[in-house]
């Protein structure tokens, strides 16, 4: 072949997986893109709700009860036997495996996402979520607990990682208007996916379960083939704007007089989490997660303890209730549990839509502040005796955790610009991990230390609570010290150019305005793509609302 037929030769098309075929048109409708992250993240979410099958994998060869392992059994034996049963103990070990390779996975994975766009990235997400849970089947089916492990936790917790950052970016550029409302509503749906999958979950094994079987490894493949639609329709949803678009009429906050907080300059992620800037907004959000995450896991526990008889309008102590009082108890708190998680979901929407107007660094100073002031009055609520008060309380403390994980994204974009956001999001994300550990070690062992002492249990939490009022002070001085990123650490024009080639973002051509409104045809698609999303997610809040109306019996 002639080096000019060579030469004359058209570029090959860029393959279906990437990032180029993805490129909206004049008059794509933005609004397709967070149903699109809210299907992806509604299904990953399930993670939160795994706690659903502890109890009738415990008992998965037993049936009706657990067939205990011999006393000298080994823990890497149980992790092989098919002779007894799995203890709970060692099951939960999925849910910490899920959260460690989440964060592993979004630091390590980040930036090549930035390069492969949302579309590869949530594809293969849904290839380790969903594939994860088919290697579970196996192993509750062939009663291998280290399929398990391998497959729910050590792969599903990768594609954990990658499709909760996979829109974070995406959706940025999209809504360079409301950064914290577009990221709140993706980032609400993990929140929301347990409420989904939860009782979808115990739907399921109710239908399965027989004298022989619980109808575990069955509802992992039924789940995992809904998950396995939802996530790739989702992934194939996702488009990207052009470089340089933005909506209509719009002016960037960047150039409007003295607001130094939002750049509209790059850092890539290689240089931004060597800056005091990352370090502190690391440790503002694993200080305000280290405080939530310690109350979501002792929430029920908590208001047992503390208010004991109280619940039941009498005066008797958590030790003088009778096994049918303590059963009441615990049902008021699993409504208890059930409302936090409402919180928890609203409030990543409200949260970050609001650090839109108040900007980010003062929504987490209202996250600091309100925290202190309520971790330090939650103590004398109990003792007074005030649940009305005390259960308000905890609700906005978790609205905060869950504004807290939503509205970061958008600071992160707002300190270091859009460009890399993806990949230093997905590095911040290590701040959840720590925060893991933390938050539920330091409460769970304050309180034990506190038993031991011979403390009542309805003051065992005191010293817990005021403690973590102490690490949000410390979180409220943290995000006082952040300032803009200096000129130093931001990209060239020729580096900002180089990145842009290698992420393969392309701007409009001289045909195409970069600047436009959405199709005024494309009403009707919009609202089906949020029907398909909106429905299961409102079903599973009517469930939680169901069990959260005993609290007010």
């Amino acid at each position: 072949m002639s080096s000019s037929t060579t030469a004359g030769r058209p570029a090959s098309a860029p393959s279906f997986l990437s990032k180029e075929r993805i490129i909206a048109r004049p008059g794509f409708n933005r609004w397709l893109v967070p149903p699109a992250a809210l299907a992806i993240h509604l299904c990953i979410g399930m993670a939160y709700g795994f706690s659903v099958f502890w109890l009738p994998l415990s008992q998965s060869l037993g049936i009706t009860a657990p067939i205990a392992c011999s006393p000298d059994m080994s823990f890497v034996a149980k992790l092989f036997t098919t002779e007894c049963d799995w203890p709970i103990s060692m099951l939960s070990w999925i849910y910490t495996l899920f959260f460690v390779f989440l964060g592993c996975s979004a630091a390590v994975l980040g930036g090549w996402l930035e390069h492969a766009g949302p579309r590869k990235a949530g594809l293969v997400s849904a290839l380790c979520w969903c594939g994860g849970m088919l290697i579970s089947a196996i192993g509750v089916k062939t009663h291998q607990l280290w399929l398990m492990w391998l497959g729910s936790g050590v792969i599903g917790g990768i594609g954990l990682g990658l499709g909760y950052i996979s829109p974070v970016s995406t959706l940025i550029k999209w809504f360079p208007d409301k950064r914290g409302m577009a990221t709140g509503m993706a980032i609400m749906g993990f929140g929301g996916g347990a409420m989904v999958g939860a009782p979808l979950a115990t739907a399921l094994m109710g239908h399965f379960a027989n004298g022989q079987d619980v109808g575990v490894w069955q509802s992992f493949m039924v789940m995992a083939a809904i998950y396995f639609v939802f996530m790739v329709a989702g992934a194939l949803t996702y488009r990207v704007p052009p470089t340089g678009w933005k909506p209509e009429g719009w002016v960037p906050p960047a150039k409007k007089a003295g607001n130094t907080m939002v750049t509209d300059r790059h850092v890539h992620v290689s240089v931004a989490w060597k800056t005091p800037q990352f370090a502190l907004v690391w440790l503002v959000l694993c200080l305000n997660v280290s405080a939530g995450i310690g109350i979501i896991g002792m929430a029920s526990p908590l208001l047992q303890e503390v208010f004991a008889g109280k619940l039941l309008g009498n005066g008797l102590s958590f030790s003088e209730l009778d096994a049918g009082q303590l059963a009441q108890i615990a049902a008021i708190a699993a409504g208890f549990t059930g409302l936090l998680s409402l919180f928890n979901i609203g409030g990543r929407f409200f949260w970050a839509s609001f650090s839109d107007y108040i900007g980010r660094k003062n929504t987490y100073f209202a996250f600091f502040a309100l925290g202190v002031a309520l971790y330090s009055l939650v103590p004398n609520m109990g003792h007074i005796g005030n649940v009305a008060l005390f259960v308000a309380a905890f609700c906005i403390i978790l609205s905060m955790y869950g504004g807290g994980f939503a509205t970061v994204p958008a600071y992160l974009a707002d300190l270091f610009g859009t460009q890399m956001v993806g990949a230093i999001h997905g590095r911040l994300l290590t701040a959840w991990a720590a925060a893991g550990v933390l938050g539920p070690v330091l409460i769970t062992y304050l309180r034990e230390s506190q038993l031991a002492a011979g403390v009542e249990r309805a003051a065992a939490y005191d010293m817990t609570l005021y403690i973590l009022a102490g690490l949000l002070v410390l979180g409220f001085f943290c995000n006082a010290l952040i300032r803009p990123v200096a000129d130093k650490h931001f990209m060239t024009d020729a580096e900002l150019a180089a990145e842009r080639a290698l992420s393969h973002d392309k701007g409009a051509d001289g045909a195409q305005s970069l600047e436009w409104k959405a199709a005024s045809g494309s009403a009707p698609l919009v609202i089906l793509a949020w029907a398909v999303v909106v429905i299961p997610l409102a079903w599973g809040v009517w469930i939680t609302l169901q069990k959260t109306a005993v609290l007010f019996h």
